[in-house]
């Protein structure tokens, strides 16, 4: 087992405990230390909050899970909880709340943290729940990466010069590859019961049976994507459900998020930069909607989500699950596009040594993508260790993401990861692949 996995010893748990919170919280302090204060406590989006209520909120849930529920601790600042409580705030509302300034918000979450590292190092690791092979330190990285994956979301919405650089990612996608893959019908196991960090709505392992199908190799590229449009995409009542094109029609959406047509070419601005958009790269900043429509253009449609599961981890020779599209082994730099070390996804085709069994590409990093599926509790689900995390999301309202993004720390993605939003979000790091049954003369 990997270095998150249940072999581990306490010791071995601890530091991989403490180097994911510390990791973290490098990424945090780099995504708050880019901008002056003016940036940090305005806000870019009504979608997205300032930057500064998450930079407490992070704080905020440290202290009350670890501080508090580990560790037995009495509140630091029990007044703020109210107001860095995502659930009672929404965030076109946050700007008018007594929010902490910047430079109290990091003394905050500096004086947290190292009381929480004082707890790890004195916490039994085995036992309650909370607690059992540091789940909570865990819980509480992972929580953290999201919200720095938000941040990122708002760097990208901001406006004015750019305040982040990284390198392009390596171009590794070699010669030409099948534009699909096919998937052979039967069962596999879905979900997990033994990833000690999975979250709730990861959990329980549970056998699904699936027909065969075909799935693209890579992830749909901006120069596809602009065939469509060319080809009247969003002029063609016909491709799209009902409520994607009343939704398209209300809002005069004719692009991806971001894009513009100028000198007989597609720009796109990308952190604070402008540039021709990339045809060899993964379409970014699309809905459902959008990514739906696409599919049905090509004649194609959008996979399940167990379709997109059992492409990423199912390995035909064994038959088990595996815990990455590769293997079990944690992700390297090797395997796919995490952890901001690049601020665009890698073209189409990269990272060979991250492919799955049946040779799919890019099925971690680079861009989250949309399947046809609603979010929905797995059969045995039980809520850990608190509602908001999924349950009051289930139901048709929100679709189902697979597979992280440049923007995802390898913390908070897995094979078994769910992500999920509203069928209308644009300004996430969002992409698609497609799919397609398969018939009984292709599989004979």
């Amino acid at each position: 087992m990997t270095a998150s996995g249940p072999a581990l010893d306490p010791e071995a748990l601890r530091q991989r405990a403490e180097t994911v919170l510390r990791t973290a919280r490098d990424r945090t302090h780099t995504l708050t230390s880019c901008v002056d204060e003016n940036d940090l406590t305005a806000q870019h989006s009504p979608l997205m909050s300032p930057l500064v209520w998450d930079l407490a909120h992070i704080g905020n849930q440290e202290e009350q899970w670890l501080l508090r529920a580990v560790g037995g601790q009495d509140a630091l600042r029990p007044e703020i909880d109210s107001v860095y409580d995502a659930f009672e705030h929404p965030r076109a509302k946050r700007p008018t709340l007594p929010l902490l300034a910047p430079a109290e918000a990091r003394g905050y979450v500096a004086d947290v943290r190292n009381r929480v590292l004082d707890i790890l190092e004195r916490t039994e690791l085995r036992g309650a729940p909370l607690v059992d092979a540091a789940f909570a330190f865990g819980m509480i990285a992972q929580h953290e990466q999201q919200h720095d994956e938000t941040m990122l979301i708002t760097h990208q919405l901001r406006r004015g010069p750019a305040a982040l650089t990284a390198p392009p990612p390596p171009d590794t996608s070699g010669g030409a590859l099948p534009d699909e893959v096919l998937v052979p019908g039967g069962p596999f196991t879905m979900g997990t019961s033994s990833e000690p960090w999975a979250l709730d709505n990861e959990r329980p392992a549970h056998h699904r049976l699936v027909p065969p199908f075909f799935i693209d190799t890579t992830p749909v590229t901006n120069g596809a994507y602009a065939h469509f449009i060319a080809d009247g995409g969003y002029t063609e009542r016909r491709w799209w459900t009902a409520e994607g094109w009343a939704h398209i029609q209300e809002h005069g959406l004719s692009a991806p998020l971001f894009w513009r047509r100028e000198g007989g070419q597609w720009l796109r601005r990308s952190f604070g930069v402008t540039e021709p958009v990339p045809p060899e790269e993964p379409v970014l900043h699309v809905s459902w909607y959008e990514a739906d429509a696409y599919a049905r253009w090509a004649g194609r449609r959008l996979p399940t989500e167990e379709e997109w599961e059992k492409a990423a981890r199912h390995d035909p020779e064994s038959g088990r699950s595996r815990r990455y599209p590769w293997g079990d082994a944690d992700p390297t730099p090797d395997h796919a596009n995490l952890g901001q070390r690049h601020l665009r996804p890698a073209p189409a085709g990269s990272y060979p040594q991250g492919a799955s069994a049946l040779g799919v590409r890019q099925l971690i990093g680079d861009v989250w993508e949309w399947t046809s599926s609603d979010f929905l509790p797995y059969p045995g689900f039980t809520v850990f260790p608190y509602p908001e995390y999924s349950q009051v999301f289930f139901g048709p309202a929100y679709k189902v993401l697979r597979g992280g993004s440049f923007a995802v720390d390898a913390v908070a993605c897995r094979g078994t990861f769910r992500n999920w939003d509203l069928p209308i979000r644009r300004q996430i790091f969002s992409g698609f692949r497609t799919a397609r049954d398969a018939s009984p003369a292709e599989v004979s």
